[in-house]
């Protein structure tokens, strides 16, 4: 993968854990790589995207209004990074589904009820929602 160019980049603000979690995310990812890291600030990416982090202190939380999506191709990217990512953390309500922009409406209204009721993302789960409300539909 290639190197993402932008002058935009997203920056994390840790208390004091800045290096455990550059360390972290880039054992985790395909194609990462620390740029610098400095007691205070670093630079690492993460399968092509660039990120800036600073330990900051306690002033700024992390919080659930930002969020980074991670495209899998099946069930089992789905595990791994969830297993990875939760891994000492704290699991959450998350995920979306392409099923959820389905065409057919009625697909794409059983998909978000069954998305929205799970953790975890179980792509069976989700597929079999959508064919049960649709079934000539399904692909």
């Amino acid at each position: 993968m290639s190197i993402v160019s932008t002058r935009i980049q997203p920056c994390l603000w840790f208390d004091d854990q800045l290096e455990e979690a550059v360390r972290f995310y880039t054992s985790i990812f395909p194609s990462s790589s620390i740029g610098h890291l400095t007691p205070l600030v670093g630079e690492f990416t993460l399968d092509g995207l660039t990120f800036r982090a600073i330990n900051g202190g306690p002033d700024l939380r992390f919080s659930e209004a930002v969020s980074f999506a991670v495209t899998c191709a099946d069930q089992t990217e789905v595990d791994y990074y969830w297993d990875s990512l939760v891994d000492g953390g704290e699991e959450s309500a998350c995920g979306l589904y392409e099923l959820v922009t389905d065409p057919d409406r009625a697909r794409r209204e059983a998909a978000t009820r069954a998305m929205l009721g799970m953790r975890r993302l179980v792509v069976r789960d989700l597929e079999a929602a959508a064919d049960a409300a649709s079934p000539a539909a399904s692909s």
